[in-house]
This record gives C-alpha cells, structure tokens and sequence, in this order.
C-alpha cells in the first residue's frame, strides 16, 4: 500500500480514498470475526450458566437502545444506497480499481452494519452496564478512519477532481453517525433510580402550568442539543429556582458511589505502598471518574482536528477568490467550513459539561473521604488538625481539584495542537516551520521555572490560609469572650497580620502568574516574527493564502499555548492540593480495637478495664493515666471525683476508646451513651438534638423532658421543642444545653451511661431533681459512671473512685473510703467547710423543710401574670432566633459591580487596563493587515513592500503588541491584588463589629465559607474572569470591524443574530443566578455540618452514630453538587446555541464572498475576514457565556458586600464622652426600670428590674435556669443593648459612653471556660500589658503556677485549639488569673467554679475575697456556698426580681426562693454530711 502514497514537492501526501475505503473493508472482515467470536464465548458461557436469554426492549432506556439501533440501521441504509450508486458509476465509467475497491468497502459494510444492527437488538442484556469492548472499540475505530477519510477525499478532490463528491457525503454522513456511536455507546450504563436522573431519567419539573417529564426527551436531539435542561430553564424564568426544583443528580456522580471508588481505591493502594501516597491519592481520582476522562478526550481530540479544518482550508479559499470561481468548489468549501464549526460547537459543548461532571464526581469523593477521615482521627492528630485547616481541605483543596479538571485535558492536547499547526505550517512555509517548532519549544522552556516558582508559592499561600482559616473559626467560636474583654479588635489585628502574610505570598504567586501569561501572550508574535524571517533569508515565496493560512495556525496555536499558563498554573495548585489532602489521609487513626465488645448478656461485667495504661501523648514518658484496674457489674452506679486534673474525663475517655491505650484491655458489654462535660448541641430544633434520630416515642419522649426538668423551659420559648438551637446551643443558657444534652443520652435507651460532671451548669435545685430523677429513678436499672465535682451525690453510689495524678487512689464505697484514706477526706473536708457557712441558717431551714418542699407547688400570681404575658407575646408574629441564610435575588444589582471595580484606587486602574488592551487589539490587526496588504496575492506576484521593510513593520507591531500586553496584565495584577486585599480588611471589620446578635443567628460555618471560598474567588478566580470579559468585548469589535471590511453584509447578520444571543442570554440568565446563588448556599451546610461533626466527633461515636453523619454528609454533599451541575448545563445550553448563531453569521459571511462579483472585492482584505471569522463563533459564544458567568461569579462578591454592611455595634469610643482613668472608682452598679430581649421578634427576657449594687459590696445572683441571669450580665456588658431602661456605673450612663471604655474596665470570669491557640502567656495576657513576673504572680495566686511550671516551656508552653490539651477546671483557673492581672472595680463571676471540685471552688473563693475585698463583685452561681457569703443575694424568676436582700433576712423567711434553694441544697448534702459526721 505504501508504493501509492503520492508525493508532492516533499511537502504533501495523500493517500487515494479508494485504496483506503478498500482497507476499511479489511478492518470490517477483521471486526466480524472479532464479533463472532464474542458471540461464541458468551453463548457457550451462557449455557454453562444455564441463563435465560434477556431482551432489551423493555428496558432499552439506559444504554440509549433506540438510538444506537437507529444509527446502525441508518449506516445500512447508507452503505446500500452506496453500493447501487458505486455500481451505477462502475457501469458508467468502466471498472478500475479504486471503484471495485470502493465497491466492496461499501457492500461489505453493508453486511457488517446489518451483523451489528442484528447483534445489538437481540444479544445486548437489560442487566449489563454497557456495551461489550468490541463494539465500542469499533465504534471509536470506524469514526476516527471516517474522519481521515473525509479529509483525504477533500484533498483528492482538489488535485484529481475524481468522482470523489458521493465519498464526500458519505464519509461526513458515516464521520456524524460514528460520533453519535462513540458518545451514545460509551455513555450508555444502568441505572436503577429510574426517574431520578439527568442523564438517563430526570425527575418531574413542573413549568408553565403543565407537568413535563425530562426523561421523555431522551432523543439524540435532546441529548446532542441539551434540550432536557430546557423545563428547568422555563421554570427559572417563571420564578426564583429554589433546591426543590432541580433534579436529582445521576448515581454515577452521587457522593456515595464516587466515594466508594475511591475509598476502595486508596485502600488497594495503602496496603501496597504502606500508606497513602499523593500518587496514590492521583490514580484513585482518575479510576473514580475514568470513564467520563476517556470520553471528554475523545470529544478534545475532535474538537482539536475541527479546529484545524479553517486554517488547512484557508488557502485554498484564498485560491478560489483570486482564480477561476467554480460555485459548486465554492459551496464545498462552504460546507466544509460549516461541518468542522458545527462538529466543533458540538464536541466543545458536550466535553465541557461531562469535565464539569467528572469535577463535580471528584470534589464529591474527596469532601466524603475527608469527612470520613476526621469521624476517625486520634486526638493527637486532631490536635494538628483545627476547624478550620479541616474546612479549607474541603472548601479549598478539594474545590481546586474539581475545578482543575476543565484544564486536565490540555496537559496532554498540546502534544496534538502543536504538531497539527506545524503540519499545516510545513505544507505552506516548508522548513521554515521548524523555525515555529524551536520557537514554541523556547516559550514552553521559559515557563518551566515560572511554573516550579508558582508551586512553591502556591504551597506558602496555602499554608498561611490555612493558619488564618484556624484562627478565624477559633475567634467566631469564641466572639462572646473576645467581646465581654474588649479583645475583638486584637484577635482582628492577629487575623489582618496573618493576612499580611498570606498577601505577600498572593502577591509572589500572581506576579508569577502575571509574568507567565506574558510569555505566553507574546508568544504568537515572536513565533511569527521568527517564522517569517526564516522564511525571508530562506528565500521561501510568501503570498496571501500562505500567510493568512500561517497567521490563523499561529492564532489557533495561541489559543493553545496561551491556556498552558492557567494550566501550569493549576497543576502546580492541584499538585499541592494533592499533598495537603493525602498528608492529611496519612494521619493516624483511632484504634478501633483498643476497646473490645463483648455481647449483651455473655459477661456479668458492664465495664472492665484490666492493667491499663493510657496517654493522650503516646510519645510522652508520663502516662495520662497508669495502672488502672477496674470492674463494673450491670446495674452499677460509680461516681468519679478527684480534684482538678486528676484524670476523671480521661478515665471515660478510655472507656469510649478514645484515650489511646499504651498497655491493658478494656472491655464493654452493651450499649452506650456519654454526656460530656462541655454540652454538644447540634443546629436544629430542641426535637432533633433528643430524639437523635431516634423514632419518636411521645411516651418516653415525655418522661425525659420530665426527668431533665425541661417542660417549664419548653413552654416559655415561643417555638416549644420546635425552637430551632444556633450553632453550639448559642441561644440557650448554659444549664439548658446541659440537660438537653442529658436528655438525648436517656432517650437513647442505652445500657451503660457516662456523665462527665453533669450538674455544674445547672443551679442547685435543678441539679438535685436531675439526681434524683435520672440517676436514681429513670436509670435505675442501668450501668452509670458520672463524674462529679459534688460531694453531695456520692453518697448514692455505689461504688466510688477517687482518682489522683492519673491513677485510682481510692475505690469502695462511700462509707468504706472515709476510713481507708485521706484523698476523699479531702474533698469531703472542703464540702463541710462550705457547709459551715450556712450551717446556722441550714438548720433553721432544714426544720423547715417539709413545708417549704409542699408550698413548692404553688404558683403565685406573678408567675401566672408571667404565663399570660408570655402566651400573648407568642400570638404575634413568631420568628426563630437563627434563620435561613441570607439570599440575593434577581439581578446582581449595578452598584456591585460598581463598588468592586472602584475598590482599588477609586477604579482609576480600570480604564487605563481598558485603553492598553485597545492598543494591543489595534496593533494586533495592524500587523497582520499589514502582512496581509503587503504579501502578493499569488505566488509569483510581486509584493507590494520589500522583504525587509515587511518584517521591520511586523516586529515594530510585534514590540508594541508585547508592551501594551505587558501594561495590561501589571495593571490588572495590581488592581486585583488590592480590591481582594480591601474587601478582606473591610468584611473582616465589619464582622468583628457586628454585634453578638449577627453571631448568634448566622452559624460559623457561613462566615467560615466567605472567609474561605469567597475570599479564594475574590484572590485569584473574579480579577482574572471579568478581565478576560471586557478584554474579550474588545476583541470581538475587533473581529467585527475587519469582517465588515471584507464582506459589508456581516453587519446584516451580526445584529439580529447578536440580538438573538442577548435574548438567549437573557432567557437564561435567572435560571443561571439562582442555581449559582443556591451554589453558595448549599455549600454553608456542609461546612456547618464539618465544623459540627469535628467538635462533637467523641460524642458521635460514643453513641455509634457515625453511619447516620456520614449519610447526612453526602446527602448535603449531593444537594450542593445538583445545583452545580444544573448550572452548568445551563451553560452549555446557551453556549450551543450562541455558538451555531456565530457560525451561522460566519456561514453567510462565506457565501457572501463566494457569490460575490469577481473584482468587487479585495482578495487580502477578504482572506484576512475569513482568517478572524474562523473564530467568531467561540469568541462570540465566549462573550455571550462569559457575560453570564461573570454574574454567577460576582455572586461571591456580592456575598462579601453582604457581610461588608452588617449593622454595627455602638462606637468602641466616643471622644466627647470619655471617662476619665480612674472610672469606675466606687463602683456602683444602678439598674432603672430594666428591659431586655435578644430581638425585635422575640419575647422579653427582663422584664422590668431595679435594683443597686453598692460599691466594694459582693453580690450573689441566683435563681433557677433561664431566669436570666446571664442575660443581666450581658447587658451590664452590653453584648445585649436593653429595649429599654438605663444601667449607671458610678453615676455614668453606660449607653453613653464607648464599648471599649465599658468593657475593658469590668472583668468577668465567663461560665465557659475559654482558651485559645498560641501559649500560657498569650492567653492570660492577651493585649500584651503585663510582664512575666506579673503573670508568674497571678498564676501563683489562683493555685496553677506549679501546673505551668511543670510542662514544657512554661509560660511559652503551646495551648492547643480551644484549650483541648488543658482540663475545664484548669481552663476556669487561667480565666480566674486573667481578672487578677487586671484588678478592676467591678468584676463578675459567670458560674465562675462550675468545672472545679469544692476544694478548689474554696480555694478561689478565698482568693477572690483577699484581692477584691474593694470591688463589686457579682457571682452568679449554682452553689450556694459561692454565694451565701455575699452582702446581698438576687433572686430572679422569669426575667424578673423575685427577691433582693441580704441572705440572713432571706432565710428568715421560710417561704423566700432563696430559702427553698438553700433547703434543696442541704437536702441534698444531708447524706453526706451526716455520714461525714458520723465518721468524726
């Protein structure tokens, strides 16, 4: 066969279309052979199977069965009529060889496409996944030889004039129906979820009154032109699209299958190369998604062979317009034109949407896995690990590695690109193209060490995101703290130097970026240049054709080449995404082995620790806790105590597996539940955080709420068990998270129970019904292990352990430890010493107690005033405390854009990008006007300007072009560098001073996801989308005006045809905005979710609740994917059809010029229209989608701007009403008529209250949980602003003055404890106003300086995330050192001792009393030892003062509230004091 290749100057070849449609007739004898042997085996295994034979037609809809059978009928039909056609030219003509070889091509393919069409309706199986490897082989194979066919038979045609036209029309009809095969066949797959589905079956969308199925337009048309998204489309345009109305998404792209593949995956690898490697990582996001990759590169390779249609052809173009016209060649030129525009859109279109899905399949199995990998971290790993390091892999990394795979393609598509130009270089300039190849290879050369700069950049720039990311959720975590101290303006300054850093990096890396664009941008001019000239001193003859041919090639390798900087550029991000996520994967895990389960019912022992040793630092010498040796029999009670740090928590912690084990066994038979010390509440209603997701029981639902106390708090709240709780229980008072979190463990029903000090958040009365209800009523009969600071409730137990210094010192019971040691004797000496202060007024009330406990019932008038007002307060309009995020709708109003663009400098910046990209635009089409004016029409014509002259023009554009480029990218570089910088600095601002309302209806997670995604957007992704755009619009005017100069009539078309596009545009563009705003609503319940699951994984687990997260994690996963990818066929949508309107103007454009009278046109300015209109239709599609992207992006700005123009606190200070430096100096508290509630829509919490606290007097506040205790301190801070009413602090109105002058003069020790990332010192000290000494002193003071001294480092000693490496009652100790720094006038203890044993409760007691014995110090408390010693006791009761004197005329009274709390609270200690007695 190689002796017919023919030969023409070296240059060309092509190979007769006979011969080769007479080597397609061998590859189909092959094929046959190939099918009939696969039909062989599988009838031979089906009857060792003994199968049934299946048939397709009842279930034809997944492998797309009519479709497929219709092509391969349809190619019979083509191959018969073929056949009779061949034969009437054979009888014609006479008989040669090539028309016998076409002859049997043609009848043999006959006979194959009938086996085929034959084999698929009656042996295909409605039970497999797709179709067999053979045929979609032969599919692949048959369309690519039809491809080259189609382009040999063109080429023939223009030398022989052959009878070549029937071969023309054949292989384009056999080239369209083998794509159809390729992309029907290897699309093709099962699926069970009928009706589900966007690809295969699509949910009902109900549009314009009537009820359309998608999946009844599951044509070829449908599918080829995305008309199943036009219902959606329809419906979006009607109204705002909300997630209800988007469909389903396909199984093949659901969280839960990708992440399976990919789970599995990483497996197979982990065992292979001992652990998770970032190749291994790499391979298994290919395998997750390998399919849709092999078919998006197919559909690249099409789209790249189409586009090199126009430049092979232009040539030959210009040839007809300067020689003879033929209109018949003319109209073949227009044909072939049009096809390679048309298969082009089409291949485009579809590659982007299936890139987009295998995007969308690959972030989908990552955020899985990533969250699936933090339900099992270790807590040493968790404690490398923050928040918000862990959302920026999901928000971040995973979003990158999504994103790169529109880019993935062109890693390999060059290697195709560049050889295609040069081929079609070498066929017009010869050798000089190798001038073009050494050019190219120049410019990807220097970009190397650009590209290794920007990985190395792209790694810092993520490392100090990730840093902010964890201070930013550690801050919103805690803003209440940061605010009641006055220290949000110092944690903000913390975030904004972070930020330094990381935009000094941002910087490096957009430089980098800048500067590779701009080798990339030159690089056509200086290939170009360099090409030219060689063909100059060569001597080889430049005309018209040539040169325009060489000028579209150079412009089509442009658009090669100027992708290979984003490219570059995202390889080197995705390659550190990669890491970061596999070196995250690589973390430890917990070991699910250290606890072994033993069946219910198979061992007496409930709980059974033996010779154990544990420690939450493995590497550590010291053992967290040693030598434990403990069993508990079913239906035992065990109370923990020991004094701070002794080890109770850990001890449950390695019940629930979740202290690693260094030695020992622990065993557990049954069920558990676990109520940690620090409450858990998830977001959701009061139901929700009970039931766990447990069937409601309203039988046993009742008796919880019941046994925890929570009716009368269910029926204050406007929502009852409805109220839906913020993120972290924010809206409820400390007691009530705790008893609801007591409430979702009896619910559970559980057989072993584990409380971690249950009663310290809750007040004395409630703490005693919450015993004597659920410990010793409701779970009688169960195993419970509490931990607890109270010696009062270890008298019920019965067995106790008193653990000191990680070990158990003591263990028996109670009566039996009095007498065997000195640790609980301690304890127990520090509670009767409590005791000893209201030992008088306990017995006065003990005598009392009956009839204190019977008038108990009794509900006075002030609480029944109390009911009614709270009743009619709920009959107005009721709304929740934490609502729906907020939402733009409709347009992205002008102002937006408006604001973004004047950012920087005012938006002096912008106008000055847009003058330098005109210049370069002109310059540009002056060049290659300028070529093409001055090279001869003909080869052989004289040029109109000499060799020289030509060049020395050309490079003198050529220099302008790369200085006006230069210019533009600096300038864009610069103004998107400090509008990202601003809108930081400004949202920032504005959230630190929100006020704590905006915190506590809008969860972290939301200001997380603008901090993270929005910001990234912002940084790197807006700048270089909306420049583009404008750039683009220019470019497009550009295109415009030369084609008008060619062929007038353009104008004719463009205009309703660019009318048509906006009217598209338009009718897309409110189904687009919605779907992207629902983008970036959807995504905040993931990341709510994710910061949820981390800070209560313990919990999670020890309630085996982790199947149920993870389900809810894809679900929401899924539920932010549906909307992405809707959105992205929305795109394509109107990207198809804007890009056949384009090609339809640039069709008409051609058939212009080829009726056009000889001589009415200038053949160079003609040549040069055709050569710009080959890209009109993508620049125009570009524009006309871009346009519409830019909207979808700027939502993201939009959500910036939101968070930019929250409503701000008071001023931090107001200069005219500063208080001089000694406020307050007495320290008198007055309080007038006082009213306050958390919102416009909810019920007052104070109801009216007056009172004062006199200077240097220590004041108790007591009263039962959600009287509003907290709330009266909170405004006293004015965290909340009082609806009415005036607070005086020494006579000054505190409303009238700064908050900062306010706040950092009182000091408050909060009920949660609270501590920070960073050191000991940063956290006592963190305004940095004292010296080490200073702070050696105050440690000294609250007892914690020999703890400090101990650990490494000391005051320089890490304090991890949220002080989880430090116990709750060494975090209230460092809270305590922090007010002894500051030594103000007024300060207040908010449950202050709640985490800390009696002793050291005593023990700060005393402190506070010696070096505060001049301030007014206010305590709210739950015990009342804290409290009986004040001046003066306030009793509130629902929002109101119920009583206000000092405690020896309270108790006086027998009937007083504060009587009966005293009573409840020496009933309580009754047991233990006696027994204490007794011992004595």
């Amino acid at each position: 066969m190689l002796s017919k290749f023919s030969m023409d100057d070296g240059r060309n070849f092509v190979l007769s279309p006979g011969l080769v449609h007479g080597f397609l007739g061998s590859l189909y004898i092959g094929f046959l052979l190939l099918l009939f042997v696969t039909w062989l085996s599988r009838n031979l295994r089906n009857k060792r199977n003994g199968s049934l034979k299946h048939n397709l037609r009842s279930k034809n809809g997944h492998l797309f069965y009519r479709q497929i059978l219709f092509c391969c009928v349809a190619l019979v039909v083509l191959n018969v009529f073929m056949c009779f056609l061949n034969f009437f030219y054979w009888y014609r003509n006479g008989r040669t060889d090539e028309s016998i070889n076409a002859f049997k091509d043609t009848f043999v393919g006959t006979f194959v496409w009938l086996v085929v069409s034959v084999y698929v309706h009656t042996h295909v199986s409605d039970t497999e996944s797709m179709y067999s490897s053979v045929l979609r082989i032969w599919w692949v194979s048959f369309f690519s030889i039809s491809c080259f066919s189609l382009v040999l038979d063109y080429v023939d045609y223009t030398q022989n004039q052959y009878f070549v036209a029937q071969f023309v029309v054949f292989d384009a009809l056999s080239a369209l129906f083998g794509l159809l095969l390729c992309y029907l066949g290897l699309s093709g797959k099962s699926d069970s979820n009928e009706g589900e589905t966007i690809n295969h079956s699509y949910q009902k969308l109900e549009t314009v009154g009537l009820s359309i199925t998608p999946s009844t337009t599951r044509s070829v048309f449908s599918l080829l032109t995305f008309s199943w998204i036009q219902p959606l489309i329809a419906k979006g345009y009607k109204k705002p699209l909300d997630l209800e109305d988007i469909p389903e998404i396909d199984s093949g792209d659901s969280a839960s299958g990708a992440c399976s593949i990919l789970r599995s995956k990483l497996e197979s690898y982990k065992k292979e190369n001992s652990g998770i490697t970032t190749y291994g990582l790499v391979k298994a996001v290919i395998w997750t998604t390998w399919k849709d990759i092999l078919i998006t590169a197919l559909l690249s390779l099409v789209l790249t062979l189409a586009s090199y249609v126009g430049p092979f052809l232009i040539d030959t173009f210009i040839e007809y317009l300067n020689g003879h016209r033929d209109s018949k060649q003319g109209l073949l030129l227009v044909s072939a034109f049009s096809v390679a525009n048309i298969v082009a859109c089409l291949a485009q279109q579809h590659r982007d949407f299936r890139l987009v899905q295998v995007g969308i399949r690959a972030k989908a199995a990552l955020v899985a896995t990533i969250y699936f990998k933090s339900l099992k971290l270790s807590a040493q790993s968790k404690q490398g690990q923050s928040n918000g390091e862990i959302v920026n892999f999901m928000a971040v990394d995973a979003e990158r590695i999504g994103n790169f795979s529109r880019l993935m393609h062109n890693t390999w598509l060059i290697v195709v690109q560049v050889p295609l130009g040069l081929a079609i270089l070498y066929t017009n300039l010869g050798l000089s193209s190798l001038t073009a190849f050494v050019a190219i290879i120049i410019v990807v050369f220097a970009n190397i060490p650009l590209g290794s700069l920007q990985g190395k950049f792209q790694r810092e720039l993520m490392k100090y995101k990730d840093k902010r990311m964890k201070a930013t959720s550690e801050i919103l975590n805690n803003m209440r703290i940061l605010k009641l101290h006055g220290w949000e303006m110092k944690f903000l300054l913390r975030i904004e130097n972070i930020r330094n850093e990381e935009s000094h990096w941002l910087y490096k890396f957009v430089f980098t970026m800048t500067m590779s664009a701009f080798v990339f941008w030159i690089a056509p001019t200086f290939v170009a240049i360099a090409t030219f000239v060689t063909c100059i001193l060569l001597g080889f003859p430049l005309d018209l054709g040539k040169v325009l041919s060489a000028l579209a090639t150079f412009k089509i390798l442009q658009e090669s080449v100027y992708m290979l900087p984003e490219t570059v550029s995202m390889v080197a991000q995705t390659k550190v995404s990669f890491d970061r996520i596999a070196s995250f994967l690589r973390l430890d895990e917990l070991d699910s082995d250290s606890v072994e389960m033993v069946p219910r019912g198979s061992s007496n022992n409930a709980v059974e620790i033996i010779d154990g040793n544990f420690s939450w630092d493995v590497t550590s010498s010291t053992p967290t806790l040693s030598n434990i040796h403990l069993r508990v029999v079913h239906g035992m009670r065990v109370a923990v105590c020991g004094v701070v740090g002794s080890g109770k928590s850990s001890l449950l912690s390695c019940i629930l597996g979740e202290l690693p084990k260094l030695s020992g066994h622990i065993k557990l038979s049954g069920t558990k539940a676990y109520v940690g010390q620090s409450p858990w509440i998830q977001s959701g209603t009061i139901e929700e955080n009970i039931l766990f997701c447990k069937e409601m029981d309203i039988k046993r639902y009742n008796k919880v709420l019941e046994a925890c106390d929570l009716k009368k708090d269910l029926e204050v709240l406007s929502f009852g068990d409805q109220t839906v709780i913020g993120e972290r229980g924010i809206n409820l008072s400390g007691g009530q998270k705790q008893r609801i979190q007591i409430a979702r463990a009896l619910y559970q029903d559980a057989d072993i129970y584990l409380f971690d000090d249950p009663f310290s958040a809750v007040d004395a009365h409630t703490g005693s019904h919450i015993f004597r209800e659920c410990m010793l009523g409701f779970l009688e009969s169960k195993t419970v292990i509490y931990v607890t600071h109270q010696v009062e409730f270890l008298p019920d137990a019965d067995l106790i352990l008193v653990l000191k210094d990680g070990r158990i010192a003591q263990a028996g019971t109670y009566d039996n430890i009095l007498n065997s040691g000195i640790d609980i004797i301690e304890l127990v000496s520090a509670h009767k010493e409590a005791l000893l202060e209201i030992d008088y007024a306990g017995k006065k009330v003990i005598s009392d107690t009956m009839d204190v406990i019977e008038n108990q019932g009794s509900e006075g008038t002030m609480k029944k005033q109390l009911k009614e007002e709270t009743k009619s307060s709920q009959n107005g309009k009721k709304r929740q405390l934490v609502e729906v995020e907020e939402r733009g709708k409709g347009k992205i109003g002008f102002s937006v854009y408006w604001k973004y663009l004047t950012t920087a400098y005012g938006g002096a910046l912008v106008p000055l990008i847009l003058l330098v990209h005109t210049m370069f635009e002109i310059l540009q089409i002056l060049s290659n006007y300028w070529m093409a004016w001055a090279s001869p029409e003909l080869e052989g014509n004289e040029a109109r300007a000499g060799d020289s002259k030509i060049i020395m023009v050309y490079v003198a554009f050529g220099i302008g072009c790369s200085f006006s480029i230069l210019a533009r990218l600096m300038l864009l570089m610069k103004a998107a560098y400090e509008t990202a910088n601003q809108l930081f600095y400004n949202m920032h601002f504005c959230i630190f001073r929100a006020p704590m309302s905006f915190f506590d209806a809008n969860p972290s997670g939301r200001v997380l996801n603008r901090a993270s995604a929005d910001q990234s957007a912002v940084d790197l992704t807006i700048p270089y989308n909306i420049g583009p755009f404008s750039f683009m619009v220019i470019q497009l005017l550009g295109v415009i005006v030369v084609m008008s100069f060619g062929a007038w009539s353009v104008f004719l078309v463009f205009f309703p045809v660019f009318g048509i596009c906006i009217w598209l545009q338009e009718y897309y563009q409110p189904s687009a905005r919605e779907l992207a705003r629902l983008v970036g609503v959807c995504s905040t319940p993931m990341i709510q979710h994710f910061s949820e699951t981390i800070s209560g994984s313990k919990t999670i687990r020890s309630f085996d609740q982790q199947q149920r997260f993870k389900d809810t994690c894809l679900k929401l996963i899924d539920n932010g994917s549906r909307p992405k990818l809707h959105v992205s066929a929305l795109s394509n949508w109107l990207g198809l059809r804007v890009d056949m309107l384009s090609s339809f103007t640039f069709i008409s454009t051609l058939i212009f010029l080829v009726y056009a009278p000889e001589g009415t046109i200038d053949p160079s300015t003609a040549g040069l229209a055709v050569t710009y209109g080959l890209f009109l239709n993508k620049l125009q599609g570009s524009v006309i989608k871009k346009y519409g992207n830019m909207e979808t992006i700027f939502i993201s700005v939009e959500r910036i701007f939101q968070y930019s123009s929250i409503p701000s606190e008071p001023p931090l200070v107001i200069d005219s009403k500063r208080p001089d430096h000694f406020w307050p100096s007495h320290g008198r508290v007055d309080i007038h008529d006082l009213q306050v509630r958390y919102g416009q829509h909810m019920p007052l919490v104070l109801r009216g209250i007056t009172c004062s606290f006199h200077g240097g007097t220590k004041t108790g506040i007591v009263g039962r949980t959600g009287s509003g205790k907290s709330t009266l301190i909170q405004t006293l801070f004015r965290i909340v602003e009082p609806a009415s009413g005036d607070i005086l602090i020494d006579g000054i109105n505190i409303s009238s003055i700064g908050l900062h002058d306010l706040r950092s003069r009182l000091s408050i020790i909060p009920q949660d404890p609270t501590m920070f990332n960073g050191t000991v010192r940063s956290n006592m000290d963190p305004l940095e106003e004292y010296t080490d000494d200073q702070i050696w002193e105050a440690l000294d003071k609250c007892h914690i300086g020999d703890e400090v001294r101990k650990k490494e480092g000391q005051l320089a000693s890490t304090v991890t995330e949220n002080g989880e490496n430090w116990s709750m009652g060494q975090q209230q100790l460092v809270c305590l050192g922090r007010v002894l720094l500051k030594k103000s006038k007024i300060l207040v203890l908010d449950e202050a001792t709640a985490s800390v044993d009696t002793a050291t409760d005593n023990m700060i007691q005393k402190t506070l009393r010696q070096h505060f014995s001049e301030s007014t110090v206010i305590t709210i408390a739950h015990r009342i030892t804290s409290v009986i010693s004040s001046d003066m006791v306030l009793v509130l009761s629902d929002g109101l003062i119920e009583e206000y004197d000092s405690p020896m005329k309270l108790l006086e009274g027998k009937s007083s509230s504060f009587s009966k709390l005293v009573a409840e609270y020496n009933m309580r200690s009754n047991s233990s004091h006696t027994s204490t007695n007794n011992d004595d």
